[in-house]
Formats: structure tokens, C-alpha cells, sequence
């Protein structure tokens, strides 16, 4: 038995699942795989909060519009936790406690006991205390439980033919704001614009951190020639300095996951 059919054989066993859902690459397999073995007693679970961008919100509710899966979204107030919006290092744990505790409640509540999220073992290896939020709450992982890594979700991924196969990973927007700096909605929405400019010019892989009024961008070293095209740069520079930034750096070590946290011993 491989590891998609051992996947396949654990959400058979469970008969009716819900699976939370943000569009990215490993909910969407698990979102796929449950549905295409359980059919309509498989459903998402979608959290709609401040810190998720509204292009992964759109994505989300076409990708189960065209697939047939019925679609829960549950709106999420995480700016109201003090223990999020003063953002502590273990922000990510409060806020998963907070957010799948309300996806939890809307699945009992549509008659699913079960719910399901998509760490794969590869997040073992990062700094991630929402991880212990899930361990708490008792929800499954399956496809850590399997032993699947990314590369081989993108793989069975790429052979069922979903969207997502080489989707480039993107963290919730509160990732982008050094700990100990306040979230609020007009940051979250300031780095949503500017990484939605960087986008436009065909970027796939980017994000915009924020240090207080200035923009650091990271994109790998194949968008650094993008980026410093001189009317992308003129672009650039101009329409963040509209949304409020004071200054705009290119981060020359180039973009990498979780940037934030290299700072945290």
C-alpha cells in the first residue's frame, strides 16, 4: 500500500469528514482526496478573517464551486485575542486554538464530528506552535499520519491534475509582521495591496514584510531582476509609497519561508 491509498483507507474508515480548507496546497489534495472517496459526506471548512488575503478566499470557493463540495465558511474575529493582535512569538498557537476551535463548532453543528487539517511531516522541522493548538483540540492530520511529505503531495497532486500542484506556499499576512510589532487590520490590508502589486508583474513566489513604516520584499533570485527592472522598480516604489510605506527595501539573501523566525532561539 502506498501512501495515497493509505490516506485513502484512514478517511474511509472515518465516513464522514469535514476539512478545513484554506486553498493552499495540502488542503486542497486532502480536500480532493477525502471528497473523491467519501463523495458528499466529505465537506470544507473555510475560516474568513482578516489575515487571510481575499485572492485565497476567492480561489477557495471556486475550486469547490467547480468540484461539486459543499463549502462551509466561518468568519473570524482573531484582531478581537489580545493574545494575537500584540503578536507574541506563539501568536500562531493562539490564533489556531482560537480559529479551529470556531471550524470545529461549525462542522459538529452541520453534523461532522470529524475534522481534518493538512500538515504534512515536512512541518515538523519549522518553528509552528499552532501545531500544538491542533494536538489539543484532538483534530487529525492524515496526511502527516501517513508520513507524506510536500514534495509528494505536489506529486500525487500534479498526477490527479489539481490547480494547486505548483502553487507556491503562502502563510496567513499576520506572518509578515515581526513579533512584538501590533497587528491591525490596516497593516494586514497595506501588506495585502503591496504583495498584490508584486503578483501583477508575474512574481509567484514573494512576500512584504513590514517593519514599522518600511517594506522589505522578498522574492527569489529569479525575481530579483523582476523587481529591479527599472519601470517595475519605479511601480514598485511608487504604489507602495501610496499605501502608506516610507521606504521599500529588496531583502538580497532572497525570499524564504518563515523569515520572521530566525530571530527566535
Amino acid at each position: 500500500m502506498d501512501k495515497l491509498q493509505a490516506l485513502q483507507a484512514q478517511i474511509r474508515k472515518l465516513e464522514r469528514v469535514a476539512v478545513a480548507f484554506s486553498s493552499g496546497v495540502d488542503s486542497t489534495f486532502l480536500l480532493q482526496v477525502a471528497h473523491d472517496v467519501l463523495g458528499e459526506t466529505c465537506i470544507a471548512i473555510t475560516a474568513v478573517g482578516s489575515a487571510f488575503s481575499q485572492a485565497e478566499q476567492e480561489e477557495g470557493r471556486r475550486f469547490c464551486k467547480e468540484r461539486g463540495i459543499r463549502q462551509i465558511s466561518v468568519t473570524t474575529h482573531e484582531m478581537e485575542l489580545e493574545d494575537y493582535a500584540s503578536n507574541p512569538p506563539d501568536r500562531c498557537y493562539h490564533c489556531k486554538k482560537y480559529i479551529f476551535t470556531e471550524m470545529m463548532e461549525a462542522a459538529v453543528r452541520a453534523g461532522y464530528t470529524n475534522l481534518l487539517e493538512g500538515s504534512n511531516v515536512d512541518d515538523l522541522g519549522d518553528y509552528r506552535p499552532g501545531m500544538r493548538a491542533i494536538t489539543e483540540l484532538g483534530i487529525r492530520s492524515p496526511l502527516k499520519e501517513v508520513g507524506l511529505t510536500k514534495a509528494e503531495i505536489r506529486a500525487y497532486s500534479k498526477e490527479m491534475g489539481l490547480p494547486t500542484a505548483e502553487k507556491p506556499s503562502f502563510a496567513c499576512l499576520a506572518t509578515r509582521i515581526p513579533y512584538g510589532e501590533r497587528i491591525t487590520p490596516e497593516k494586514l490590508g497595506m501588506i495585502e495591496a503591496a504583495e498584490a502589486v508584486l503578483a501583477s508583474m508575474g512574481l509567484r513566489q514573494y512576500r512584504v514584510r513590514m517593519h514599522g513604516s518600511m517594506a522589505r520584499i522578498e522574492v527569489p533570485e529569479n525575481g530579483m531582476d523582476v523587481v529591479m527592472e527599472q519601470a517595475n522598480r519605479q511601480h514598485i516604489n511608487k504604489r507602495f509609497h501610496e499605501l502608506g510605506f516610507t521606504y521599500v527595501s529588496l531583502d538580497l539573501e532572497g525570499f524564504r519561508s518563515g523569515s520572521m523566525n530566525e530571530g527566535i532561539e
